[in-house]
């Protein structure tokens, strides 16, 4: 018999990881709507964006080794939809961080390179997770975080003169929904919420990071 795991403020697992994302997540921050705004240097945001791309615009993603893992078949077409929205945004953030140009040389480089380097690992690590929930939750986790992401993303689009690309991820809505089908399946939530904070700290991780470069700049 699967027992569901009692939450504390009495809400339900969709309702609950949601509320997780907003608090913890990059809406949480103030470095993606600084970096979104019209006077926001072109060299911190150069640098945002190369950074971006050195944690989510590499193939296969996160959503990518989610997918392939197999543990959770009834999120297969959610997956699938959220692997193609992926692709397309990895391109459109290639695409905007080479029309912004280079990242600007900051002191402290090589230890920024070695902090970079472990959120890398710590986001491939939840991605190839074979502890069901666990790699779904991180899945979940860049894909409802992704829209706060976007807004720097298209406001340098449009100053460089780019159309931005319409999103085709899952919505909020249909993750949400997602959430509730496989929790209700399965005793995942744990490792579900595990994945989802892991994720989100490393994006807050990324934020600190390119507050304190920016600092550094002058």
């Amino acid at each position: 018999m699967i027992v569901a795991i009692a939450n504390r403020d009495g809400c339900d697992t969709a309702e609950r990881l949601s509320r997780i994302v907003l608090a913890d997540g990059s809406a949480g921050h103030d470095a993606p709507e600084r970096l979104a705004g019209g006077d926001a240097l072109l060299r911190d945001v150069a640098d945002a964006l190369h950074q971006l791309c050195s944690l989510h615009g590499r193939h296969p993603g996160v959503v990518d080794h989610a997918a392939r893992s197999n543990l959770h078949p009834s999120a297969g077409p959610w997956l699938e939809q959220a692997a193609a929205g992926f692709a397309e945004e990895r391109a459109y953030l290639i695409r905007v961080s080479a029309a912004v140009g280079p990242p600007p040389g900051t002191p402290g480089q090589a230890a920024a390179e070695a902090a970079l380097a472990a959120q890398r690992h710590a986001i491939d690590l939840l991605a190839r997770s074979v502890r069901p929930g666990c790699a779904l939750g991180a899945a979940i986790a860049v894909t409802l975080d992704w829209p706060v992401i976007r807004r720097p993303l298209d406001a340098t689009a449009i100053r460089m003169g780019l159309e931005p690309v319409p999103v085709i991820l899952p919505s909020t809505a249909q993750t949400l929904r997602l959430i509730d089908t496989v929790t209700a399946e399965a005793p995942v939530e744990r490792a579900m919420t595990f994945g989802l904070q892991q994720l989100l700290a490393q994006h807050r991780g990324l934020w600190d990071l390119l507050v304190a470069r920016a600092e550094s700049r002058g």
